[in-house]
Formats: C-alpha cells, sequence, structure tokens
C-alpha cells in the first residue's frame, strides 16, 4: 500500500518536474512582471500623496499671503508650487485664488499669467473653463473685444455653455452689435436651467435690448408642439 502511495507520489512529482520545466520561465517572469507593476503602483501612489501634502502647504501659504495682501509672497509661493508641483490640484486652485488676488488689486499682468497657467496645466475642464472666462473679463477690462472673444472661441463644456454665450453678448453690447447681443443672450438664457440664479440678470440684459423673454417661452412651446 505504501509502495503503490510513493509511486502516485513520485508520478506527481514528475508531473511538477516536466510542467516547471515547461513553463516555469514563463511563470517566473509573469511573476516577476506582476511585482515589478505593483511595486510601480505604490510608488506612484506615495509619491502623489507626498506631493499633494507639499502642495498643500504651500496652498495655505498662498491663503494666508492673500489675506494679509501680500503680493510678494503670493508671487513667490506660486511660482515654487507651479514648478514642483503642477499636476496637483491645489496648484491649480490657488493659481485661480492668486490670480483673483491680483485682478482686484489691478496687477493685471500677474492676474493674466496665472490664468493661463491654469489653462494650460489643469487636467479638469471645469477650472480650463473658469480660467477661460476670466481671462475674457480681463480683456473686456482692457477694452481687447478681439482679444476677449478669442477666449471663448473654443467649445465650452455643457455647464459652461451659457456662460461662455453670455459673455459673448456682453462683448456685443460693448461693441453696439447690439443683435448680436440679443441671439447670445437668448441662447445663453434658453439652455441655463430654470433654478440657475443668474438667468434673472441676463433676463435683465434681455430686457434693456426690448425681448421678453415670455417671448422665446411661447415660441418654445410652439416649436415642441410642431
Amino acid at each position: 500500500m505504501a509502495s503503490h502511495l510513493d509511486l502516485e507520489e513520485q508520478e506527481q512529482i514528475d508531473e511538477l518536474k516536466h510542467f516547471w520545466n515547461k513553463y516555469g520561465s514563463a511563470l517566473t517572469w509573469v511573476l516577476i512582471a506582476i511585482l515589478l507593476s505593483y511595486s510601480a503602483w505604490s510608488g506612484w501612489q506615495f509619491w502623489q500623496r507626498k506631493q499633494a501634502a507639499q502642495a498643500s502647504v504651500l496652498f495655505e501659504t498662498v491663503e494666508r499671503a492673500v489675506q494679509s495682501q501680500d503680493p510678494t509672497l503670493i508671487t513667490r509661493a506660486l511660482a515654487d508650487m507651479q514648478d514642483k508641483f503642477a499636476g496637483a490640484t491645489y496648484t491649480q486652485h490657488a493659481s485661480l485664488m492668486g490670480a483673483r488676488y491680483f485682478a482686484e488689486h489691478q496687477a493685471m499682468d500677474a492676474a493674466e499669467k496665472n490664468l493661463v497657467w491654469v489653462k494650460e496645466h489643469a487636467s479638469d475642464e471645469g477650472l480650463v473653463s473658469l480660467s477661460r472666462l476670466r481671462l475674457s473679463a480681463l480683456a473686456m477690462e482692457a477694452k481687447k473685444w478681439d482679444q476677449a472673444r478669442e477666449w471663448l472661441k473654443k467649445p465650452f463644456p455643457k455647464a459652461f455653455e451659457p456662460l461662455s454665450l453670455d459673455r459673448l453678448g456682453d462683448i456685443d453690447l460693448q461693441e453696439k452689435k447690439l443683435e448680436d447681443a440679443k441671439n447670445h443672450f437668448q441662447q445663453a438664457w434658453s439652455t441655463m436651467s430654470e433654478r440657475d440664479e443668474y438667468r434673472p440678470l441676463i433676463e435683465v440684459k434681455l430686457a434693456s435690448l426690448g425681448v421678453d423673454v415670455r417671448t422665446i417661452e411661447s415660441e418654445k412651446k410652439k416649436e415642441t408642439k410642431e
């Protein structure tokens, strides 16, 4: 009986040896690849966490500098963040914060510089859209109407489309293009949610141009019935 079991065990061992001789090398490389991938992923996660932690410290520095109105510290902290932690969300939000501070204090070149940085480096399309809208506003303040339009030229995500149309209407008004302004404001109003807090302001703009939003609503209802 014991001899019979020994033979079975020997056969199993021989089968395992044969299997290993045939596939062992390939399995070893697969295992190594898996371990290396896991190691790389773990290292990336650790690096990301470290980057985020360091960026958060500098973000707080920018916040304090804005509160204490220290433009030199804001500039230095933002330059450090943008150079070392360009991919961190903290850096992109800090750059928007700094741009707002500079715009409010009439440092338009610094404001534009930080907004352009966000536009070119942010991975979040919402932050990119926000930077483009603010860049357009800066150009309008400088009465650079063509440049203001240029920042709005590329399509916006659906959530930001009404705001871009409204901004185009504002530019039209400045250039005395009243019919174009009406069309842009109407499009902005029509694409906005009824609960949008900004919608009544567009209604005021339309009213100043002689457009009653009730007319737009009735026309939309007719189109729906047809």
